[in-house]
């Protein structure tokens, strides 16, 4: 084990004497050390695996831990061991202490758009823009652990006000759905730790020693259940980079790097500066780059990798220039490097940069994949059917329930929900079956008695016909009988009406065909539905190019990398410079930089369209920033600019810069 790491490595991975600070710079081997770590833990310390959690902040990375972990450790995975998110770990915590959080054992989990729904409703407000905007703000002080109380206090603007006023009313209806959002996961058992001792007591004993991967993208409240679970003992290693913490916006608190000298003065903290993905010229231009912000903590990567070709910098007319210059270079550098698709990457600061870029690709016969594309079954038109589906297969679905029954609406609002979850709530039996029992005529009205018997008479008799009719027919039945075309079509303008309902009519011609092919009936499909996808964007076999924006595209690298739109106003973003915030964007300038192994380039427009005009653009202050060895080409004489030249034309850029800043 010792021969495959450097010398921080086995420091951080054998430091047990309290909590450490592991800083592992972009490419410096952060999950071998968490996965040595494990392994180490476990095998030279006599850890009990039960008593281990490594927590990740993607299923993905989790997963590929846990592969790791296996390997390490003789092809399998230690029994109890947990590797997990930190939101799967809330829901865990969650179900084991239901009962402390007011809650049953089955709650369930709502997604983005249900929770936009129910601000929706909290607010009186049908507008979905206004909805989503309030849930935002809601989303964000629950991260911060922001009662409703004090957000009351807080609300500085008519936006905070609003959302203020629907969030004790949000939070009521969520509880009333024996509901969680994505956020409870996190907020409920910090709540449960601070109230009841002996529970954050009995789970401190249960994980004894925990590890935190990309602790730089830890929001306030993740930061204070870590400190819950490792208590004074502060038996953890939190690995992460200060460098590399972009999500501000999604509420990571970059403090809480500072926070942790604080709360843990003993902390060690050990560097990983040795980087094993790039060249030193990349990772030269990264350090100069990243120098301009203010450091907690100083370092500096450096590679054994050899000096590498020069970056690249390429003005282009336009985006369409730009689109169709970057296609026909992969095209001519896969022919001449004689790579594969799969070598290159193309990266971007906002989505809407993607579109052109796509068609250049189709164009030239290039394939592509898009990171962090929407996946079809995410959809919400396919996720309001298999809520139905859901529910056919199993009535105590309280999520698929509430889903299902109230779209298409059926004059079924929050009120009747709330009292049918408070009486199923006190005779912990699901909402479908609370829907049967003769005790619930005490708490609601005949209208709306009759009309959730209505709709769950509907599941039962569709329930009934499942074993004798093709899952196709029962499916279009389903669709037509409860309105579903003509609700999307009065609920929304006429252009995504249509595109949904286009989703619905593939997803129901799909599931017939599948159905018959796989010779089962609605109820059998929808069993297996849940472990597919349609459209399944990580085949590690194909052999693609790959789109992401910069935020998508942290974690992964590849040999050859193109960074498009490098321009003032786009990277950094307009926003973050009107608000003082570019050092978040030159930490997101560096990920790019830091994806790339061997080759990279930096492409950047003269001018864009605003509207019907084009305005003219200026190259992005972090050129400059990167130092002065790029080879700079015009597009004009299309010609290397000399070194020289290239230094002059870098100097100059700086000083215009200078003087503006």
């Amino acid at each position: 084990m010792s021969a495959l790491l450097n010398a921080p490595q086995r420091e951080a991975i054998r430091y047990l004497d309290g909590p450490a600070l592991v800083l592992a710079g972009a490419g410096s081997g952060k999950t071998r050390v968490i996965t040595h770590k494990i392994a180490y833990l476990i095998d030279t310390c006599g850890f009990n695996p039960e008593h281990i959690a490594a927590i990740t902040f993607t299923n993905k990375a989790a997963k590929e831990m846990q592969e790791r972990v296996a390997h390490l450790m003789g092809g399998r995975a230690p029994r109890g061991l947990t590797v997990c998110t930190f939101h799967a770990l809330g829901v865990r915590i969650i179900r084991q202490e239901a009962a402390h959080c007011g809650l049953k054992p089955q709650f369930s989990i709502l997604d983005a758009a249900d929770t936009v729904q129910i601000v929706a409703e909290a607010a009186r407000d049908a507008d979905k823009g206004i909805a989503k905007q309030l849930q935002w703000q809601i989303s964000a002080w629950k991260n911060a652990l922001v009662t409703p109380a004090e957000a009351a206090q807080r609300a500085d603007n008519e936006l905070a006000a609003a959302a203020a006023a629907a969030y004790q009313e949000y939070e009521r209806i969520l509880r009333a759905y024996q509901a969680v959002d994505f956020d409870d996961l996190i907020a409920l058992p910090v709540q449960l730790f601070e109230n009841h001792e002996e529970v954050r007591q009995r789970w401190q004993q249960r994980l004894r020693y925990v590890l935190i991967d990309e602790y730089q993208d830890t929001n306030r409240a993740q930061y204070r259940l870590l400190r819950q679970l490792a208590g004074e003992r502060g038996m953890f290693t939190a690995v992460g980079d200060d460098d590399q913490a972009i999500y501000a916006w999604r509420g990571a608190d970059v403090d809480n790097l500072k926070q942790l000298q604080q709360d843990y003065p003993q902390l060690r903290v050990i560097k990983l500066e040795q980087n094993y993905r790039s060249s030193r010229r990349i990772l030269e231009a990264a350090n100069t780059l990243i120098a301009n912000n203010q450091k907690l903590f100083d370092k500096r990567l450096w590679s054994e990798h050899g000096h590498g070709e020069q970056i690249a910098v390429r003005s282009c007319r336009d985006p369409e220039a730009e689109a169709e210059w970057v296609a026909m270079t992969i095209n001519a550098h896969k022919f001449a490097a004689r790579t594969r698709f799969k070598d290159y990457a193309i990266l971007y600061r906002s989505n809407h940069q993607a579109r052109l870029i796509e068609q250049a690709l189709r164009s030239a016969g290039i394939p592509y994949v898009i990171s962090g594309g929407q996946s079809f079954f995410d959809k919400a038109e396919i996720r309001d059917l298999f809520a139905y589906l859901r529910l056919l297969q199993n009535e105590d679905d309280d999520l698929a329930f509430i889903r299902a029954i109230t779209t298409p609406r059926r004059g079924i609002g929050a009120a009747t929900l709330e009292a049918l979850g408070r009486y199923a709530g006190a005779r912990h039996v699901s909402l479908f079956a609370a829907v049967f029992e003769a005790g619930l005529a005490e708490h609601l009205a005949t209208r709306q008695l009759e009309a959730v018997q209505e709709f769950a008479a509907f599941i039962g008799q569709l329930k009934c016909r499942v074993p004798c009719e093709p899952a196709g027919r029962l499916l279009e039945h389903l669709v037509e009988a409860i309105g579903y075309e003509a609700w999307l079509f009065e609920h929304l303008d006429s252009r995504e009406a249509d595109a949904k309902w286009r989703n619905v009519a593939d997803f129901v011609a799909w599931l017939g065909r599948k159905a018959t092919e796989d010779g089962k009936n609605l109820i059998e499909l929808a069993q297996t539905i849940a472990l597919m996808s349609m459209l399944d964007k990580d085949d590690p076999d194909f052999d693609g190019v790959q789109l992401a924006t910069l935020h998508a595209s942290k974690g992964l690298e590849f040999p050859h990398v193109f960074l498009v739109g490098v321009e003032e106003g786009l990277l950094p973003h307009q926003a973050s410079i009107d608000e003082d915030k570019v050092e978040e964007e030159r930490r997101l300038m560096y990920v790019g930089i830091t994806r790339a192994q061997r080759t990279l380039t930096l492409s950047w427009c003269e001018r864009r369209k605003a509207g019907k005009e084009f305005r003219p653009c200026e190259i992005s202050r972090f050129v400059a920033e990167m130092g002065d060895d790029l080879k700079i080409s015009d597009r004009r004489s299309n010609q290397p600019l000399s070194k020289e030249e290239g230094k002059n034309r870098a100097a100059a850029l700086r000083a215009m810069l200078e003087g503006r800043g």
